[in-house]
């Protein structure tokens, strides 16, 4: 039997890289998923990639009108929501000396309190015994050159996790935080430049993988379902990395 069968979930983000990856798992194992992504063309393409069971709802979570939308669509289509999977966010390379009040405002608002709002909008939609799950990065205990805000906002998240797991758990909904390694999506390979910048930043990622490679947005897809359902009954409040190895040793 699928691992989702008959679940309702919303994923944040989903019109590309690992929310996209999730979406195609979380379908493929029973359920119904709705997907935000800011840019409608990318999520039109999305939706009709996974095909079936998908309702496609264009926003940006810092926003909270559009999250208010989507929450409305999940409710007026399904009634209530058992999985959400706050994915959406991103972040850009900039050293201390030269972090600007626009980068900083801009990486906040989209994986801080656009993460916030995401899950606590989900509230009155989410059924007790329910599944959040938050993602993180493995820079939330790792420091890397000229990622400081980036790696601040995921320390956040993970924060989130800990503190969300105690208000919540009378009505027994588990929160996990999710922490990629280097995964090729094309969020990072947006943050190069050139072609050359990026194998040399793909190079220096992999150089600190004991795994020797990158991973693939599938297999983070495939650590989401098993957070998302039962098979992590007794799991609660982790952060579960998915990295290689990378934050491991």
């Amino acid at each position: 039997m699928p691992k989702l069968e008959g679940k309702v979930a919303v994923v944040t983000g989903g019109n590309g890289g690992i929310g996209l990856a999730t979406a195609q798992r979380f379908v493929g194992e029973g359920a119904h998923v709705f997907i935000t992504g800011r840019r409608q063309a990318e999520l039109d393409a999305a939706v009709k990639l996974i095909g079936k069971n998908v309702t496609g709802v264009q926003g940006d979570v810092s926003k909270l009108g559009d999250l208010d939308r989507l929450y409305a669509t999940v409710k007026q289509q399904k009634g209530h929501l058992d999985i959400v999977f706050a994915n959406a966010g991103g972040g850009e390379f900039a050293p201390l000396g030269a972090i600007t009040e626009e980068q900083f405002d801009k990486t906040f608002n989209a994986n801080v309190k656009g993460l916030l709002f995401t899950v606590q909008k989900a509230l009155p939609l989410l059924v007790d015994g329910g599944s959040i799950i938050l993602n993180a990065s493995i820079v939330s205990i790792k420091g890397m050159a000229a990622f400081s805000v980036y790696s601040a906002t995921k320390a956040a998240v993970r924060s989130f996790a800990r503190s969300w797991t105690v208000d919540l758990k009378q009505r027994k909904i588990r929160v996990n935080a999710l922490s990629p390694g280097p995964i090729d999506t094309p969020g990072v390979r947006g943050l190069a430049q050139s072609e050359e910048q990026l194998q040399q930043i793909q190079a220096g990622l992999v150089a600190s993988v004991p795994m020797g490679r990158m991973g693939t947005p599938d297999e983070i897809a495939k650590a989401a379902v098993f957070l998302a359902s039962d098979d992590s009954s007794f799991v609660t409040g982790i952060e579960l990395f998915v990295d290689g190895g990378m934050a491991q040793i």
